[in-house]
């Protein structure tokens, strides 16, 4: 997808030493128009950027807590309209502005917005108002921002070798915000826009302060399950008794753990009922487990179907149904093996003897 740039405001930001006693500066170097970028080194360091940064994938509800690309929306009140968040104003003005001077005063509240936030890097910071060529006549704008390169240099001559570049930028690792979002080609969401940053670290999204995020997948099943279970408890103790404050004081731990054990509260179907209800809006949901020191991943919708569960003399026993076993990654004998009786093998974990 190509793309005619409206303007483009180019800052460099330097920040001098750490935390509250930071010294965070930023100059202006450029607003360009149209005419101008095409005549600009610039255009050259961000050719094919847009496309890529219009082309790349984001989850709604990512399957990991922390994802390098977020799909953002602007917070508003019930019964209220966009124009009630202070970011969307913002983003709608800088996005339709027709002079280059409206522009920049645009882009000089955005530069301030970053520079107040705690975890300000040195580096270009851009805003960007560009139009797809095809689809739309109306811009999408884009803020960009390259931290210094440390230990950069250019080769130069013989006697020479290299000279030390100060300053240095590139588009490896560039965050970046694009908005509106672009579900589809020839589609976008007005109350949407996507944040990447490659790292994990947060502090390129937080100098928008009117932006939300929608829960990670994680999340969202860890509440789901604990609704189901509450549900189901509900029905079995009673209403403010002992085993009740005890199962939500569990329940409370349980939520907060990284490492869980088997909980033996619901039965196989009650389980695969309430895993229904997840795989049907997320049908490629995971399911993650470890038995002893083995690890298991398989689908959700597995669960009941093609994995069990079972237990044998107190110890856990897992099964696992498939039409074939492939092996990857080194050799060993039992890519060999002639697999046995079923029964057989359950007899032989019944009459193990385990010491107390």
């Amino acid at each position: 997808m190509d793309f005619k740039i409206n303007f483009l405001s180019f800052y460099v930001i330097q920040v001098d030493g750490k935390d509250e006693q930071a010294d965070k500066r930023y100059k202006h170097f450029q607003t360009l128009n149209t005419e101008e970028y095409e005549e600009s080194s610039i255009k050259d360091f961000l050719d094919g950027e847009f496309k890529k940064i219009v082309k790349r994938k984001v989850e709604r509800h990512p399957k990991a807590e922390q994802v390098p690309t977020k799909l953002g929306y602007f917070v508003t009140e019930p019964g209220h309209a966009l124009d009630s968040n202070p970011n969307y104003n913002l983003f709608h003005r800088t996005r339709f502005a027709t002079a280059k001077e409206e522009f920049e005063e645009n882009s000089e509240q955005f530069i301030h917005a970053y520079l107040d936030t705690a975890a300000v890097r040195g580096g270009a910071f851009l805003v960007i108002s560009a139009v797809p060529r095809k689809y739309f006549d109306q811009a999408f704008v884009f803020i960009l921002k390259c931290d210094f390169e440390p230990k950069v240099a250019s080769i130069t001559d013989e006697s020479t070798l290299i000279r030390h570049v100060e300053m240095a930028i590139t588009t490896k690792n560039m965050k970046s915000i694009q908005y509106p979002y672009m579900p589809e080609e020839g589609m976008v969401e007005e109350s949407e826009l996507v944040i990447h940053q490659a790292s994990h670290a947060r502090y390129f999204e937080d100098f928008l302060k009117f932006i939300d995020y929608n829960e990670p997948m994680p999340e969202i099943m860890k509440t789901q399950v604990m609704d189901m279970v509450r549900e189901h408890v509900s029905e079995t103790f009673e209403a403010e008794s002992v085993e009740l404050e005890q199962f939500e004081s569990d329940m409370e731990l349980w939520a907060t753990s990284e490492k869980r054990e088997l909980q033996e509260r619901l039965d196989t179907h009650q389980v695969m009922e309430a895993a229904a209800h997840i795989v049907e809006h997320t049908p490629d949901a995971e399911l993650k487990m470890k038995l002893g020191e083995t690890e298991i991943k398989g689908l959700l919708a597995d669960f009941g179907e093609n994995i069990h569960l079972a237990k044998v003399n107190g110890r856990y026993v897992a099964l696992i149904e498939a039409e074939s076993i492939l092996f990857e990654k080194g050799a060993s004998p039992i890519e060999f093996h002639k697999p046995g009786d079923l029964h057989g093998i359950i007899e032989k974990i019944s009459s193990k003897k385990w010491e107390e």
